[in-house]
């Protein structure tokens, strides 16, 4: 591996050593075995650093979890009949990573006041979106690529709500497969 590569394994590590709000340059640094320099010369900056790290490897980690359930839930079923199964086995990635979405939620905040961030994250988002629709089309292969790309979009987005209410209110009524089945249904007039 290179130091860019080890830049951003150290700081996962550190992050998780330390915290997200305690974790130095150093920090990382020691833990990827590389220069303090070098964060500046691969990054820019210790937060755009912390940013591709938690984006790249707390999403990949959770984007694997997503496919697995839109996959899992949807062999042998029309789309309709996998909408509830494959929604409770991505709220069931939700509850199995709290600390990841905990990670990711602080590492959003960060974005949300980072105009540069912002661009990489609609990019990091783009590509979430194409991954998330090829295991729906994986699982439906009947859909079309627009199709596939719409659900994806309206499941991530759905994910990411619930990943938010789940985090901030663990103990409320969450939203289960047989509910939204429900309230697509009554939206679709039936």
């Amino acid at each position: 591996m290179g130091n860019r590569e080890d830049l951003l394994m150290g700081a996962r590590q550190a992050i998780l050593e330390r915290g997200l709000a305690k974790v130095t340059a150093r920090d990382i640094a020691a833990a990827a075995g590389v220069s303090l320099a070098a964060i500046g010369y691969h990054f820019g900056s210790k937060d755009r650093l912390v940013m591709q790290a938690l984006t790249e490897g707390v999403g990949t980690e959770l984007g694997d979890e997503i496919d697995s359930a839109i996959k899992d839930a949807g062999q042998g079923l029309s789309l309709w009949d996998a909408l509830g199964p494959t929604w409770n086995g991505l709220v069931d990635v939700i509850q199995r990573n709290r600390d990841n979405l905990q990670l990711s939620l602080e590492n959003g905040i960060q974005i949300a006041r980072d105009p540069e961030m912002q661009v990489y994250m609609a990019d990091a988002t783009g590509k979430a979106h194409a991954d998330i629709a090829q295991g729906v089309r994986e699982a439906h292969p009947d859909l079309t690529d627009a199709q596939a790309h719409a659900v994806a979009k309206t499941l991530f987005v759905l994910f990411q709500g619930m990943a938010m209410q789940w985090m901030i209110a663990p103990g409320a009524d969450l939203l289960d497969g047989d509910d939204l089945s429900t309230a697509v249904e009554a939206m679709r007039g039936r």
